[in-house]
């Protein structure tokens, strides 16, 4: 069960009871995906392009998604967006959470009414956006598509030390571009040593409130 939890900033997150640990921050949700994702990660790839195209790890509440297709619009860049999900959110669930109030009208029920579908297959959003969500573990992925951009947003290593493993971020960093970007809201030396032999070049940035630092590397 979810259950809707007020965090630091005023936004809402969920509380993962299976889990045990929460979608966002609870220093601020909007704050956190903002910082970590759309700042760190979006807005240093997508400068002087056109179209940019994302792979998230953890699709959950959706408000990386929002916040990327407003960001979008908003400069008139294409985004492809693949997010995957292994147990996706009910519609109603994420209704719930009150991010309709973070993005204009349009962009909000764009993603709510194509939602359900894009669990089965991509859907064309506007003319300057597509989602997709794969419902399926990293680990299961599959795409010949490489991606400019990775946010990583797992639930963190103490929940789900799965998802933190050296093999399962290589697979994941294998959907990069060259010059590609991953960014996560964590930074751990494992994480920092895994990312590395890759072939990436690490950057540690200050994280989002409640976390010192995060990682950012860009793929050689």
């Amino acid at each position: 069960m979810n259950i809707i939890t007020p965090t630091a900033d005023g936004s809402n997150t969920l509380y993962n009871e299976t889990i045990g640990e929460h979608y966002h921050s609870k220093h601020g949700a909007l704050q956190e995906s903002k910082h970590v994702f759309i700042d760190a990660g979006l807005k240093f790839v997508s400068t002087n392009l056109t179209e940019i195209s994302v792979l998230e790890v953890g699709f959950g509440t959706g408000l990386n998604f929002i916040l990327s297709f407003e960001y979008c619009a908003a400069n008139n860049i294409k985004l492809n967006y693949t997010s995957i999900e292994a147990f996706p959110l009910s519609t109603a669930v994420i209704e719930q959470t009150g991010y309709a109030a973070y993005v204009p009208e349009i962009i909000w029920a764009d993603f709510i009414s194509n939602y359900p579908d894009a669990l089965k297959t991509p859907q064309q959003l506007t003319s300057l956006c597509t989602l997709e969500i794969p419902h399926t573990t990293l680990a299961e992925y599959q795409s010949d598509q490489k991606f400019d951009v990775i946010y990583y947003d797992a639930f963190s290593v103490q929940h789900q030390p799965e998802m933190w493993s050296d093999e399962i971020i290589a697979h994941a960093c294998s959907f990069l571009k060259p010059g590609g970007t991953f960014v996560t809201y964590a930074i751990t030396g494992k994480l920092k040593r895994a990312v590395k032999a890759c072939g990436f070049t690490i950057e540690k940035l200050p994280g989002a409130p409640g976390k010192r630092e995060m990682l950012r590397a860009i793929k050689g």
